[in-house]
């Protein structure tokens, strides 16, 4: 998942004009001079004032061969890099605007290093306004919050070696290689690591989705499939791994629970039983089915399941939940996929199926009824594990490797020298907000566990 890029247009006079702006800023008789290109900026810093300057998303699918072209050039570039030496790493402080010392001086570099901040800004120990542009261009590239702000997970990335970047993007073309064929005129691309869902059509992308994907323990799948069906308004079915997990406990803690919930409980007779009558002290309940009414509000599939075939009985889905989609930590299911904005992308499944408009898909959702559709052309899906490319604007983005299967060790960047011992200085204010937090809100039967 391209999450951004950037406009890299810039005209000699605003530069020049600009840059002249940012000396008098800073109080400095003359800027440091370039460097050697290596790194340069991978779009143009522009200093004009503006510390947001405005960003835009790709329209190049992530799977194509635009972007295995992007990756190798990107690739040329991280190993000028790391034969110049790579980038030091930047101090262990929260940094934002109006922060001084040392450590400024180091995320700068790091910045200038990798593009995300002009060489013509210089290495004044002031967090200013273009810094905090700069940094925020890096937390768009790293799948983070733009936030502007240097904390906890943005020094990770930060501190991440060249030589590590480089051997990511050196894997992941390898990747990238693999489906940059034929993959169908209309197709759906799910990137785990980047927790964002593409929609294509005619080689460009039609919609983003941000996506809550499978945590760490509970991994969703790499796999080529098909959507085929589409259910509104469904029941939930509780799987036995969530029985056993989450639905146990969270019984104990709280007898009214699934009555809250709306959950019912069937024996293998087809007989409803009452939350009293099981032992939930033992692992009695994991006889027993557990399925959830409909409703958008409560229900864990939200008002939409999409149905994939595959063998790991996982599938796509809206969710009342939210709130996750705009935290940059999504790794929260049990391996299926919750998708933000579900209705647009059902419009794009059911676009060849007569009389489904989106006028008609809101009306379905509004009646609460249960309504099966099937597509009337079966849409190819591709989940895949992509952490690292380029984009054709110069763009590289990288993202965690969550479920640690780049198969790459170290990535610790050496201790960047710090000048001037100077204590960090942030202006008072309210603080950043957590980075790679989640949601809150009440709290359902793991909304997320679903497969």
């Amino acid at each position: 998942m391209t999450r951004h890029s950037w406009n890299n247009g810039l005209s000699r006079r605003a530069f020049g004009l600009g840059v002249f702006g940012l000396a008098v800023s800073l109080g400095q008789g003359a800027m440091a001079a370039p460097g050697d290109g290596l790194g340069q900026a991978e779009w143009a810093q522009k200093f004009d004032g503006d510390s947001r300057l405005s960003v835009h998303r790709s329209t190049t699918p992530t799977l194509s061969t635009e972007t295995v072209a992007a990756t190798e050039q990107a690739i040329q570039r991280y190993q000028q890099i790391v034969s110049a030496g790579g980038w030091r790493s930047v101090p262990g402080q929260t940094m934002k605007l109006g922060s001084r010392g040392g450590g400024v001086v180091a995320l700068r570099q790091r910045l200038m290093a990798t593009g995300d901040l002009d060489s013509a800004a210089g290495n004044s120990d002031v967090f200013d306004s273009y810094v905090e542009a700069g940094v925020r261009r890096f937390q768009a590239r790293h799948g983070l919050g733009e936030t502007g702000v240097v904390a906890q997970q943005t020094l990770a990335a930060l501190n991440v070696t060249a030589d590590y970047r480089l051997r990511q993007l050196e894997t992941n073309l390898v990747r990238l290689r693999t489906f940059s064929g034929n993959l169908g005129n209309r197709y759906v691309a799910a990137n785990i690591p980047a927790a964002m869902v593409e929609t294509v059509e005619n080689g460009r992308i039609h919609s983003y989705h941000a996506a809550g994907v499978g945590k760490i323990d509970r991994q969703s799948p790499v796999m080529q499939t098909r959507a085929t069906d589409i259910n509104f308004n469904p029941f939930w079915t509780v799987p036995a791994s969530v029985i056993r997990k989450d639905l146990i406990p969270k019984m104990q803690a709280d007898p009214n629970y699934l009555t809250d919930n709306k959950i019912r409980i069937y024996n293998k007779a087809g007989q409803e039983l009452q939350p009293s009558q099981v032992n939930w002290n033992s692992m009695e309940a994991t006889n027993y089915m557990f399925r959830q009414d409909p409703g958008g509000d409560l229900n864990s599939l939200g008002f939409v399941r999409i149905n994939i075939a595959n063998p790991y009985g996982v599938y796509m889905h809206d969710t009342p939940a939210k709130g996750v989609f705009g935290d940059d930590f999504r790794f929260v299911s049990s391996g299926c996929m919750r998708l933000q904005n579900v209705r647009d992308y059902v419009a794009f499944l059911l676009r060849d199926n007569p009389g489904w408009d989106r006028d008609k898909i809101d009306e379905t959702i509004r009646s609460g009824q249960r309504v099966d559709v099937k597509l009337a052309a079966a849409i190819p899906v591709y989940w895949v594990y992509v952490t690292a490319w380029g984009t054709p604007d110069g763009v590289v983005q990288f993202r965690e490797d969550i479920y640690k299967r780049d198969g790459l060790s170290g990535g610790a960047a050496p201790t960047a020298p710090v000048a001037q011992a100077q204590q960090l200085q942030p202006i008072q204010g309210s603080g950043p907000r957590p980075q790679g937090s989640v949601g809150g809100g009440r709290r359902q039967l793991n909304p997320d566990d679903d497969e």
